[in-house]
């Protein structure tokens, strides 16, 4: 795959791919909290805020003419389930540093989505080569149900670290937990070192 320019992740190369307390499945289950939020795409907007030069705005039709890879990933979900072998493609995170000169004091950056969710990477995490917004999975247009049209993949945490309908990016100097992680979940969420929730 990498001689066709798709983007390994590291974990897939590991002798064994299935982390602690995780279960394969073929099947690709929809977990999320509320309902499925429908976007009139000629109004919908990716945005780029905090600890930026300059604030951006960009169009669906601009979002999805940026620069786009393929990625190779697993994913892992906290529920329990594993689903190995997806084929990725959008916007590398990578493109974002083009897009806007990033302050030295950021940190983090903090994902706004539909309806108020929110979720929190570090800076490091947010900018590994295998981290994009998808626009398809296993060259099929991604859907609403599965986060379109835009949600972050993050292969090497777990699945709820992939926000669903990003809608705004805010970099900040302190870290801000998101819904899960206030509620339980884990602030970081390597699955294997089983970081599934917080215990303080």
């Amino acid at each position: 795959m990498e001689d066709e320019g798709i983007i390994i992740s590291p974990d897939t190369k590991r002798e064994n791919r299935v982390p602690p307390g995780q279960r394969l499945t073929e099947k690709f289950p929809t977990l999320h909290a509320g309902s499925v939020p429908r976007y009139d795409l000629s109004k919908w907007t990716f945005k780029i805020t905090g600890l930026v030069e300059e604030k951006k705005t960009l169009s669906y039709e601009e979002f999805m003419s940026l620069p786009m890879v393929k990625v190779f990933s697993d994913v892992h979900c906290v529920t329990g389930w594993s689903r190995l072998n997806n084929l990725w493609e959008g916007v590398s995170t990578s493109v974002i540093k083009e897009l806007v000169n990033i302050l030295p004091e950021a940190k983090f950056v903090i994902f706004h989505c539909a309806e108020g969710w929110t979720t929190n990477l570090t800076l490091e995490d947010f900018f590994q080569a295998d981290v994009l917004f998808v626009a398809k999975l296993d060259n099929e247009p991604n859907t609403a149900k599965h986060g379109a049209p835009c949600r972050l993949v993050v292969p090497r945490l777990y699945f709820w670290k992939s926000a669903k309908w990003v809608e705004r990016l805010e970099f900040t100097a302190k870290d801000k937990p998101g819904f899960w992680e206030t509620r339980g979940y884990h602030n970081h969420g390597d699955p294997w070192k089983e970081e599934r929730y917080s215990y303080y």
